[in-house]
């Protein structure tokens, strides 16, 4: 069995997976640590329970009271040494960390080193691997990141036009993210194809309350929209996607605010919730907008057609598409937002199945594409912890 754990600045989450089979057997989410009443939810065999967690330490070892309570939890009802090794979630590797790799102390050093480009999150990811490999000293434990399947995009794609020595000095490209997610599912869209997945051309969707679409050939990413961070690219729950650069310039001299302010406007009171005014959350907008809400079909509008031209400019690094596929909360639960990207991209070649379209099975991969479409189209569940328990696998050689 493999243990794979996703630390964050204020949850954890472990998923506890059969290897061979792929089987989820045990999930915890411990969240709002740091706040009042945090819990901790564990699905067990089936069975549900929600406990509250003890915070007891300085707030420095509150990850490591975290993983323990959980880890106990675990091994209340799992014996210890049926686990093999314990896969992390890393959002930024750099240019350093370009696969998984086995940790120690140098790869934790490398990790902290690389603090700078994700400061919200490799912090966090840290020290949840700190915390796991204390409760768990006799386990290889993996780091897996975010950014490694995107890291051999060609040059041409991954640098920006600015002074190339702030690409040498300073490690200023396009890294893309949610790298998991788009591996995951474009190798199960390589099975609902028929191919072999270094044989196929895909567009993956992944939207959320973060967005990010990429291209994929020969088994790799060849271009996405996030970039030097996750604010790039499409427009999102809370960040403003691709905006003109001279805005924060612009913006401070009119309102006076410093360029941290303005930028984490950008970051958490832009996208859907800075259009709409009323959410960040796709399923309230949507529900607005029947309603007659102008500024909640407005954020959708924007929303859809900023996908669809990112996915069109995308088929310029492919040739060809094989399949489009979404994934993430939006893409596999709003058929409305799916229409809408799709009847915006029929000059491809694309037509859907309305019905297939709104009927497809929660959690199961579905194709909703009409026969005669030159393009297939398929919603796939993401499932970053089957793809981080490969990677594991993978690198130890199990």
């Amino acid at each position: 069995m493999i243990l794979v754990i996703n630390t964050g600045s204020s949850s954890v989450k472990i998923a506890l997976l059969e290897q061979s089979s792929e089987q989820l057997l045990a999930e915890g989410f411990a969240e709002k640590l740091g706040e009042n009443n945090p819990v901790l939810k564990w699905n067990i065999g089936g069975e549900l329970t929600t406990t509250p967690l003890i915070q007891k330490q300085k707030p420095t070892n509150l990850y490591q009271d975290v993983m323990t309570q959980m880890l106990d939890a675990l091994f209340a009802t799992i014996d210890k040494q049926t686990i093999k090794a314990v896969g992390h979630r890393v959002v930024h590797g750099g240019e350093k960390f370009v696969s998984p790799v086995r940790i120690d102390d140098s790869v934790m050093k490398g990790i902290q080193a690389l603090s700078h480009l994700a400061p919200l999150h490799n912090p966090s990811n840290l020290l949840g691997i700190q915390a796991a490999m204390l409760c768990l000293p006799d386990m290889p434990h993996v780091a897996v990141f975010d950014t490694a399947f995107h890291h051999n995009m060609p040059e041409k794609v991954k640098l920006y036009a600015v002074p190339y020595e702030w690409y040498t000095t300073y490690d200023v490209r396009k890294y893309g993210f949610h790298g998991t997610s788009h591996h995951y599912v474009g190798q199960e869209a390589a099975k609902l194809l028929g191919q072999e997945f270094e044989d196929c051309k895909l567009l993956t969707v992944h939207l959320g309350n973060g967005c990010s679409a990429t291209a994929i050939a020969d088994g790799k990413s060849v271009d996405t929209t996030m970039g030097l961070t996750p604010l790039e690219g499409l427009v999102m729950g809370t960040r403003s996607g691709d905006v003109d650069p001279g805005l924060i310039a612009f913006m401070t001299k009119q309102t006076g605010e410093g360029i941290e302010e303005i930028t984490n406007k950008l970051n958490k009171k832009s996208g859907l919730l800075g259009v709409s005014g009323l959410s960040n959350d796709m399923r309230t907008l949507l529900s607005a907008s029947e309603k007659g809400n102008k500024r909640a079909t407005l954020a959708i509008e924007i929303f859809c057609y900023r996908l669809a031209k990112s996915l069109a400019s995308l088929v310029v690094s492919l040739g060809r598409v094989d399949a489009i596929v979404f994934t993430g909360g939006i893409g596999e639960h709003a058929p409305l937002i799916r229409a809408n990207v799709l009847q915006q991209l029929e000059f491809l070649g694309i037509t859907w199945d309305e019905v297939l379209n709104q009927t497809c099975a929660t959690g199961i991969p579905s194709q909703i594409s009409a026969p005669a479409s030159i393009i297939d189209v398929f919603v796939i569940p993401t499932n970053e912890e089957k793809m981080i328990a490969r990677y594991v696998g993978e690198t130890i050689g199990l």
